[in-house]
Formats: structure tokens, sequence, C-alpha cells
């Protein structure tokens, strides 16, 4: 064999995968297709991010003037936005790859194919690994409607020199949320298409509500019950065909929407397709490869990470299950990743974080007279004296005999931060009297976790 593993895709898991298991002494190379960083560092997560920043400007300089500050606002310019983030991630996917050199391991340039359990052909070269991974993740998938391959996709954004004056935005999960905010926020007439009468299904009721709430007083026009048709593009202008179905009628009528660009953000699916996973009998479905809890598929030297398995779509995610797979074939540690409580956060404006159990889903789970819900609802110290912007919620979802926190839920500014801290007290399995005993850090917003009553 050429190597002791050899790793289809430098995202995320894969990278983490290679490093652990060069470090435990495995002879090791890469596959990758396209640039060294994978969805989250090339066109995901840190590109979305510091746009996140930039949209964020907006505010801060209408709020300057209740401070004192006497700022002239300009508007944003686009292009010198999306070119500096370009930049940024040009200069991390150099780093990811000379960390490859360092580690001592072999970047292989090209798309993978299996031709064996054993071997991968990538162009004209054949390589063969005792142990391979694959870490190819996802991609956006498009509609299959008429004209379902126009406008963008996520990926295109990142890509684009400057930004549209309008966009239509099809899609209610985070990917389409986020967007929306920053697209509003560096000034973009944005309006966003749901199939459905709610953004956000996976996350809790109440703090969705308020997220909505908050979007369309950032100015995004957002049109639920909407199921797009077909997509049509005149002169300089696109137009999404819509049925809309009311949520309190049986009636539906026939909707247009038009602006100068469209974004599809209505799903993402595994990367799968020019693997030729059936020459290895890899077993898999249409939008995932199945595995076991060790991140085995069927075949037992053949393991998948991240979003290519579709369970659990998160950087963070991956880049453990990629290093609990190297730790299990290389070191001998049989470990597990728990996929039980992960802590998300949607990078909307204002931010939305949680950990654990929604309200809806502990209700279901154990009952409502089981669970006791403590909140609390204001605005933050930071937006008193422009007496505007959004109001922080937070709420805590607890187990009415055992006292455990089941889940730890905010909207508002750093939510992200506050609740990756508040994750390790609920994995901990922390109690409301635990959070009480704490001694609360005044003045700040997350004091509230700790003096809720």
């Amino acid at each position: 064999m050429d190597f002791d593993l050899l790793v289809i895709g430098a995202g995320s898991g894969g990278l983490a995968a290679a490093k652990r298991a060069a470090r435990h002494g495995a002879k090791v190379a890469i596959i990758e297709g396209n640039r060294v960083g994978g969805t989250c560092v090339i066109r995901g997560c840190v590109p979305k991010k510091l746009l996140v920043y930039g949209s964020e400007y907006k505010e801060t300089l209408q709020n300057a003037e209740s401070y004192g500050w006497d700022i002239k606002n300009n508007g944003c310019n686009s292009q010198i936005l999306l070119a500096n983030v370009r930049r940024e991630v040009d200069r991390l996917n150099h780093i990811y790859i000379k960390s490859l050199e360092s580690a001592g391991i072999e970047l292989i340039t090209g798309w993978a194919s299996f031709v064996d359990a054993h071997t991968i052909k990538v162009g004209e070269r054949c390589v063969s690994a005792s142990n391979i991974l694959i870490a190819v993740g996802g991609a956006p998938t498009r509609l299959n409607i008429p004209g379902g391959e126009l406008g963008w996709v996520s990926d295109d954004l990142f890509e684009a020199e400057q930004l549209p004056e309008s966009i239509l935005i099809i899609g209610a999960g985070y990917i389409a949320c986020e967007f929306a905010c920053i697209l509003a926020g560096l000034g973009i007439k944005v309006t966003q298409i749901v199939r459905k009468h709610r953004l956000l299904k996976e996350f809790d009721t109440e703090l969705v509500k308020a997220i909505e709430t908050e979007m369309q007083e950032l100015g995004i026009k957002l049109e639920f019950g909407c199921s797009p048709n077909s997509i049509q593009k005149q002169g300089n202008k696109y137009n999404v065909n819509c049925t809309r179905n009311n949520s309190d009628s049986t009636a539906s009528e026939q909707l247009s929407f038009n602006a100068m660009a469209v974004l599809q953000a209505a799903g993402r699916g595994a990367f799968i397709k020019n693997l030729q996973l059936e020459s290895a009998a890899i077993t898999h479905e249409k939008d995932r490869i199945i595995v076991n809890e060790y991140q085995q598929t069927n075949i037992e030297h053949i393991y998948a990470v991240g979003d290519v398995t579709n369970r659990v779509n998160l950087t963070p995610v991956a880049i453990d299950e990629g290093r609990a797979v190297a730790d299990n074939v290389f070191a001998g540690i049989k470990r597990v990743v728990n996929h039980e409580i992960i802590a998300t956060a949607v990078f909307t404006q204002p931010e939305f974080a949680c950990v654990g159990l929604s309200e809806d889903e502990a209700t279901n789970r154990f009952g409502i007279e089981n669970i006791v819900i403590y909140k609390a609802k204001f605005r933050s110290l930071q937006q008193a004296l422009p007496a505007v912007g959004p109001r922080c919620i937070l709420k805590l979802v607890v187990a009415k005999t055992s006292n455990r926190i089941l889940g730890c839920h905010m909207v508002g500014n750093h939510a992200a931060e506050i609740i990756q801290m508040a994750a390790i007290a609920v994995g901990m399995g922390a109690t409301k009297a635990d959070f009480d005993r704490t001694m609360a850090l005044h003045p700040s917003i997350s004091e509230e976790f700790v003096t809720m009553v």
C-alpha cells in the first residue's frame, strides 16, 4: 500500500483527520480537487462571518451619534469588502497548504474516484491505502423547477465582484437567513421567499419569532407560504414565480417577485456524485454516506466524516469526527463523537445561539408539565443611548424534577460567544441551582442566565 491513510477532501474534517493521523505516526496523503480549506474556510463560515462583521457597521454608524460621534455614513463599497474577504481566504488557504507540508502529509491535487476498496484514481494516477477517509463535504443544491439553473447559490456569492441593489433569497434555513441579514445590512433590498410559515424550523419557536421580527425591522421582506414554481431572467432582472398557500385558509394565489439577483439557499447535499462509490461497494443514499458510531462505512477500512454523512453539518463536528477516526485507527483509542449536545449559532442580526433542547423539543419529549421555562427579555446596555435596535431574549429549559438544564437559548449580541461557555455547563449536567449559585458579572448580557427567577 502507498499510504496508511488516504483522505479524500481537504476541508475541516479531512484536514483534522490527516494531521492527527500523521501525529500518530501514520503515512498520510490528502486529495483535493479544489482549494485546501474546504467549505468553511473557502466558501462558508469564515468569509460569511467576515461579511457579517462588515454588514454590522451600518447599525454601528447609525448609532454613533447617540454616543457623541459625528460620522457621515456614505454606505458600503461592496467591491472593496468582497475583495478584502477573498484576500483573507487566500491567506488562510496558503496557511493550510503549509501546515500539510509541515506535518509531512502529501497533497494530491485533483478529483478522486474509487477504483476498488483500497485504490483511488486521481487524474492518471492511482494510489492505494490501508485506510481511506471520505471527507468531501457537501454542496449547495438547486431547485428542481424550470429555471432552476439560474441565479446564485451560496458559493457563487463569495465570488461576486460587487453586490446588486436588490436580491431574492429562496430558503428558510440558517444560510438563507444569514445572507438575508448580511445583504440587508450592506444596504441591499432583500426579499426572502419561504415555503413554510416560519424560519429556522429546527430552532425554538419563540426565539425564531423574535428573529423574524428583527429581520423585518432590518428591512427584509419575508414572504411566507410561497413555493417557487419557476425562475426567469428578463433583461437585467430575475423573476421568481410562486404559489402562495395561506396558513389561515385553503385558498392559494399566484405571485411573482423580481430583483436584480436571486440566491438559491434551499439546501445542501453530499458531494458524492463523482466518487464512483459503487466501485468500492460503499453503501450510500442520495444525500449521504451511511456510517456507524465509529464513522465506518459498510466497508470496515473506509470511513466518512462531516457533511458527507449528513448527520450534524457543522465544522466543529467534522473536526472531532476526523480526529476520532485517526485516534481509533492509529492510536487504539476507542472513542465516539457525542452528537447529542452540540452548541449551534445562526449569525443573523441579532445573533441566535443555543445548546440542548428547545422548549418545543422538551415539551414533546417530557410533557409540558415536566419542564419549567425561565426567560429574560431586555434591551442591552449597548443599545440604551440610541434606544433602538434588537432586544435580547435569554431562555432556560429546565427539567422540573431533576432541576437539570435541558436547553439554553439566546437571541442578542454575542449570543454565540455566550452559548459556547454555557455549553460546557449543559454538557456537564448543570442544574438551575448551579446557575443560581454562580455570581453574576455585572453589567453584562450573560449575567441574566444566572439571575433568572
